[in-house]
Order: C-alpha cells, then structure tokens, then sequence
C-alpha cells in the first residue's frame, strides 16, 4: 500500500509540474490589456518609428508580433535589442540583418507588463487589419457585378417600342399628306396672292422703318458704343488669366497645410525670399512629413512613384523616379522682370497681398490680374518702411554720400547682385 502510495504522490507532483509549466507557457505570451497597451504604444514614443501595418523607420510591427509567441523575449528585445544582438541570439540578429542594421533604442523604463499590453494591442490590432483585407475582396466582387438581365431585356423592349412608335407615326403623317392633297381648302392663285400681298406689308414696314432717320441714328449709334466698348474690355483683358484654376496632377489642400496647420508659404516655396522665382517646391520636402504622414492617402503615393520611392523598404529607386508635370497657374509674360526677393524681403510684403487667402484655397488660382496697371496701382499706393531695413538703410547712405560729392558707383547701389543679370 505505501508502495502504491508513493507512486500516487509522484505521479501528482508530476502533473503539478506539468500545470506549472503550462500556466509558465501561457504566461510567455500574456494576456494584456488592448487599451492600456494602445497609450503606452503613443506615449512611449513607439508611433515615431513603427506602424502596425506598414514598414517605416522600423518595421510594420504586426506580423512580427503576430508571429512571436514569446513575450519574455520581446521584452529583452524592447529593453535592450542590442544586448541580445551582441548576446548572438538567432532571433535578434535575423531581424536586424533583414532591416538594413537599423539600431531600435533601449527602452529600459517600460516594464514587463507594459510590454504585454502593447503586444496585446499590435496582435488585436494586426487582426483587425487582417479580417478587414479579407473581407475586402468580397465586397469589391459584390459592387464589380454587372447590369443584371432584367435591366438589359427592358432596354431592349423600350428600343423595340420606340421603333414601334415611329413607324406608327409615319402612317398617320402619310395618311394625313393624303388628305390634304385631295381636299384644298383654297385654289392655289389664292395662295400666292395672298403671299404676296404679305411679303409686300412686310417691306413696306422695314421702309418706313429706314425712312425715320432719328430711329436710324439711334440705333447707330447704341451699336456703335456697344461694340466699342466690347472691343475696349476684350482688348483689356487680353492675356488676362484671373481665376484662372488648372487641375494639377497632385491635389495639394493649402487650406490644410496653409491654413488648418499653419505651416509657413516660405517652407515650401523657399526661393520666394531669396530670390527672384518663388521656385516649385521639392518633393523631398513633402517627404519631411509624408514618410511617415497619411502614408495610406493614394494622392501621397503618387509623390513616392515621382521619387521611386518604395514605403514597404523605405528605399528610392532612381530608375523609376519622373517628375511630376504641375501646370504654372501665375504666369507673366517675358517682357515683364519680378523678384520676389525683392518684394518678399526687402518690401515686407505678404504673400497673400499679391496671391489672395491661399490658406483658404482647396486648389490655387490665380487671384490677381497681374496687369501693368494692378501693378503700378500697388507701386503709387504701398508706404515704404524704411526703419530697420538693411536695403532702404544701404540707399539713405548712397544719397548722403551723393550730397556730399563722392563718387557713387553701381555696386553701392546693387548693381554687382546676381539677379541684377542672371534671371
């Protein structure tokens, strides 16, 4: 009996260790909390380098996640990925070698258990993504079908019908002609005196008309005014292109980037302030933000192919790359010279006095005539300020040195700057 007894508690320890070690396993993997791991993944400062489903400084963080079992092992990873690099682990150095050697930084401060939340949110979160792609496809079937054949046998029987319906009319209209070629109502020398007796009240009318030479003058001369000053306004308005609003290859929102984010008209257009074009803004200053900013948006993607750009590697491929064609919305004619720099920096104009509330605009048009007249109008009634103006400050010094009789040479008055020659 003792022996059976021994054996008993043996056998129970044995399946006490197996439970332990099965709650140990299940514990690997723990169960977080979705929302909690949700703030910890924003405030720790996770959202700079990483998405859940799209590759950015680091990795999409989904199926890597997704796939490790182990969250002991994430947690070394996240406190210090490169202790377990130099460590030789077959894990750490297979997703190092694979991500270009892009060094995650330690994460010390986070705790087991913030680490589980956040693992708990990335795998809810991947699902989601993954149940919602496959449901996609069906859908896109459902809303791809065809007209459905009832639709096409009733259009089939409305063109039956309408030939029906002509062929009806052209009966009644034959039958008609017959009846009125075999019934007149009047012998036809009537008719013709009858024309004619028309036609004659007709051009007696128009000869009296023409008789009055007061009624005649007048109406000369309305039309003589009305088609001088519609020639006047044609004229005027030759190669004047206001509101003039091309559609451009890109949809740009300056009432978004200008206006909603008050992001400044000289980060993009940089060359407004320091020299004599505004200059088309780069594509890799769009890519300041939209490498990382509405990745998803099918306007940004069009940026990443003018670049070859591929987000999935983060990688620019130059055979691939092609400018992108912008259509010129302000366009001056040659014989007309304008510096922005000039303007912009030396005068202190806003770009709006001459472009209108762009940070209103959806889609930029051309908001003022740009004419000699709008121009000069603006030079008569614009106050210089010439108080803490290096430019006007440089000219009082030139007039003083005028006044007093030394030689003043075109270099003291700008005359060796390079937009002076080099347009």
């Amino acid at each position: 009996m003792r022996s059976i007894s021994l054996i008993f508690k043996q056998f129970s320890r044995s399946v006490l260790l197996l439970v332990c070690f099965a709650v140990w396993g299940f514990s690997a993997k723990a169960q977080g909390d979705a929302a909690k791991g949700e703030a910890v993944f924003k405030s720790a400062g996770c959202t700079g380098c990483h998405k859940i489903d799209v590759r950015m400084t680091g990795p999409a963080l989904g199926p890597i996640i997704a796939s490790e079992t182990d969250d002991k092992w994430l947690a070394s990873w996240i406190h210090n990925s490169q202790a377990l690099i130099a460590a030789k682990d077959p894990k750490a150095v297979e997703i190092f070698t694979k991500f270009n050697q892009s060094v995650m930084p330690a994460f010390p401060s986070l705790s087991d258990g913030d680490i589980a939340d956040i693992a708990a949110y990335v795998r809810a979160d991947w699902k989601t993504i993954q149940d919602a792609k496959a449901k996609a496809p069906a859908a896109a079937v459902a809303t791809e079908s065809g007209p459905s054949n009832l639709i096409v046998f009733g259009l089939i029987g409305v063109i039956i019908l309408a030939f029906i319906i002509i062929l009806v009319l052209n009966k009644v209209i034959a039958t008609l002609e017959r009846l009125l070629s075999g019934k007149r109502l009047l012998p036809e020398e009537a008719e013709a005196t009858d024309e004619t007796v028309v036609a004659a009240d007709k051009y007696a009318t128009l000869k009296k008309v023409l008789k009055n030479k007061k009624l005649v003058f007048f109406i000369l001369f309305c039309g003589t005014i009305a088609m001088g000053s519609w020639t006047w306004v044609a004229l005027w308005n030759t190669n004047v292109h206001q509101g003039y609003q091309p559609v451009q290859p890109i949809k740009f929102p300056h009432d978004l980037h200008a206006g909603i984010m008050k992001i400044e008209c000289q980060y993009c257009h940089s060359g407004a302030f320091k020299s004599k074009n505004a200059s088309i803004p780069s594509l890799n200053v769009c890519m300041n933000c939209h490498k990382v900013v509405k990745t998803e948006s099918p306007e940004i993607h069009k940026i990443y192919d003018a670049l070859g750009y591929d987000p999935n590697t983060t990688k620019y491929d130059s055979t691939k790359a092609k400018p992108i064609q912008w259509i010129r919305i302000h366009n001056l004619p040659d014989l007309a010279y304008f510096n922005h720099s000039q303007h912009v920096k030396v005068g202190g104009i806003k770009c709006q006095q001459c472009h209108g509330p762009v940070e209103t605009m959806k889609e930029v048009y051309q908001y003022s005539p740009l004419t000699m007249k709008w121009c000069i109008q603006c030079h008569k009634r614009t106050n210089i300020n010439m108080k803490g103006n290096a430019y006007y400050e440089n000219m009082l010094q030139v007039h003083d040195l005028i006044k007093k009789g030394v030689k003043v040479t075109p270099a003291q008055l700008g005359g060796i700057e390079c937009g002076k020659c080099h347009y």
